[in-house]
């Protein structure tokens, strides 16, 4: 099946597998001494979640730029695989369905897709599930990992951000650090509803099991009416999970765009690149705001270590409070409004 540049196969030791690159490389090839040598083959994992996926950007990045020769892979799951493909990285996307043990046929195609002949692997999620993934490797595989008996392991990370510890696994595996101008997303169109020249995006969610890591709703309201009184449009964004909350303050403040589930992750990037500042939780698309280097607050409870999970970006800050609930909409407000001067 052909794909916008890309060839998509649906059968890969079962496994969904997109090339992004496949129309420029034939073969896997480099010219050496006169002679065809096959290109270092390259396996990145990471599975998610979106801010991590974030987080490892540039990671990506010096990779891709330290090796352009190599093929380079990287094991993903479907929500991401979309904005991996486009992102130009990697020349082959693979979705894992992370499938359980029990699944026998399932765990023979991972077996068959893990022993081909790779180079290097670099494990960028560092699970129970990556860490078995180890055993159906062939013997010698260079995998750099926090799995216990790997070739390459990482050091001990605590305390280190997580876009710190990626770049370090990019660099054992001997990439120069890059930092990715992520072109691809800064030109990403807004939604067609967007027609406001000056506004500020709001995201009040978060992950649905922790409702610790969300700033309250009647904060949020307040926010929105005083962004709306300088003149500002505020525009609420999330997804549908988040949307009980999102109405709740675009009802109280009617001024209020409110586009809850009508952005995929490009109009996300799109809509964040082009906002006066970015205000939101522990999300992944505070992470996303803050590495486009647009003024981004992000709002921490207790839930959140700023040393391991802080959002990297050129005008990227953070407030902690353990109880969310204690933080003001004057603690806030003191911290944007510099932003929204001007």
């Amino acid at each position: 099946m052909s794909a916008a540049n890309g060839i998509f196969r649906a059968d890969y030791f079962g496994l969904d597998c997109f090339q992004p690159n496949a129309h420029k490389r034939q073969k896997a090839v480099e010219i050496s001494s006169g002679s065809l040598k096959m290109a270092d083959q390259i396996l990145v994992i990471k599975h998610g979640a979106f801010g991590d996926v974030v987080q490892g950007f540039d990671a990506f990045a010096s990779l891709r730029i330290s090796f352009p020769e190599a093929k380079i892979t990287v094991l993903t799951t479907a929500p991401y695989a979309g904005l991996l493909r486009a992102s130009g990285w990697f020349d082959e996307v693979v979705l894992d369905a992370r499938a359980p043990a029990w699944k026998l046929t399932e765990v023979w195609k991972m077996r068959s897709f893990f022993r081909q002949k790779w180079d290097k692997i670099i494990d960028l999620q560092c699970s129970r599930r990556t860490a078995r993934y180890t055993q159906l490797c062939r013997s010698g595989t260079r995998w750099f990992g926090t799995a216990p008996g790997v070739s390459d392991p990482m050091p001990d990370f605590t305390g280190v951000n997580n876009r710190d510890r990626m770049l370090t696994a990019a660099r054992l595996a001997g990439a120069e650090e890059h930092e990715d101008d992520l072109s691809f997303l800064r030109s990403a169109g807004l939604p067609a509803f967007i027609d406001a020249p000056d506004y500020v995006l709001l995201l009040p969610g978060s992950s649905a099991s922790k409702p610790s890591k969300r700033w309250p709703t009647e904060r949020f309201i307040q926010l929105a009416e005083a962004i709306a009184k300088r003149g500002l449009q505020p525009v609420l964004g999330g997804s549908e999970i988040d949307r009980p909350v999102t109405e709740a303050i675009a009802k109280a403040c009617p001024s209020s765009v409110n586009l809850t589930g009508q952005t995929d992750l490009f109009s996300l990037a799109g809509l964040a690149a082009r906002a006066r500042c970015v205000i939101g939780n522990d999300t992944g698309p505070v992470f996303l705001a803050a590495r486009l280097h647009v003024p981004t607050l992000m709002l921490m409870g207790a839930d959140t270590d700023p040393a391991m999970s802080a959002p990297y970006g050129k005008h990227a800050r953070w407030m902690k409070q353990d109880r969310l609930e204690d933080l003001s909409l004057d603690d806030v407000w003191g911290e944007v409004l510099p932003w929204l001067k001007g």
